[in-house]
């Protein structure tokens, strides 16, 4: 039929079909150096009627078991080179099993104990997190600081509101003593600016002693330098810069 509508005989239509074998049905691949970049949570939260639970994801554990039948080699009388050898690699693996389940049992205990603190995040969003520092949970595990840094680097967790770094539930505390009632999170303090600058008036923005105000009519005392940082740090213009006439 292809050879009836183009005009073609039985060569010239091999040489058309083998031009477009040749031909890139994708051509915008090759501008496009982009790798996606997937993360699996470590960690998962999920609400129940008995409240929030924290559990291992069992999609990001290694599964690993030792062969039975490889296991079943070993005689523990033999004294053989063969069996020496097979009796180390037998012994390293039930090592690094043991070893993976430990550093499972501490990310959960870890995870949960933070999480724990940052319950009302899960239900409420950013302006409910609560002052947190790895001392604190460094002294409810009782753990050095070093082990819960590196337990919590690059290990990530699937709540309702998204996927994120356990690293990220940390911060530091604004307006008084960590453990004190008028204490406040700094990543609470940002996000409650960035709502509050979001519904200001386009002709008449907050200025950051005004959001001072704001937030002391709300029981936050933060310092302006501290508004503007935190401000700035968010990628926000300044108050005059926000103006808008029409």
């Amino acid at each position: 039929m292809l050879k009836r509508r183009l005009g073609l005989d039985d060569t010239q239509l091999d040489n058309v079909i083998a031009m477009i074998r040749l031909l890139d049905p994708r051509p915008g691949q090759a501008f496009d150096h982009h790798e996606e970049s997937y993360v699996t949570p470590d960690l998962i939260a999920h609400y129940t009627p008995q409240g929030w639970r924290i559990e291992l994801n069992p999609d990001a554990l290694p599964r690993l078991r030792i062969q039975p039948d490889y296991a079943a080699l070993i005689r523990r009388a033999d004294k053989s080179d063969d069996n020496t050898f097979m009796k180390q690699h037998l012994q390293e693996a039930r090592w690094l099993m043991k070893s993976l389940s430990s550093r499972n049992d501490t990310l959960l205990k870890v995870g949960r104990e933070i999480m724990s603190h940052q319950f009302d995040f899960l239900e409420h969003g950013e302006e409910a997190m609560k002052p947190l520092i790895l001392a604190n949970i460094a002294q409810l595990v009782e753990m050095h600081e070093s082990t819960i840094s590196r337990v919590t680097t690059q290990k990530f967790i699937h709540t309702p509101r998204g996927v994120f770094e356990l690293k990220y539930f940390f911060s530091s505390h604004v307006g008084g003593n960590e453990n004190a009632s008028d204490a406040y999170s700094s990543t609470a303090i940002r996000a409650r600016l960035k709502k509050m600058i979001s519904e200001e008036s386009p002709r008449k923005p907050l200025s950051d002693s005004k959001l001072v105000d704001l937030l002391a009519e709300d029981g936050i005392k933060v310092a302006r330098r501290t508004i503007a940082k935190y401000r700035e740090g968010l990628g926000i213009p300044s108050s005059s810069d926000r103006k808008r006439l029409a």
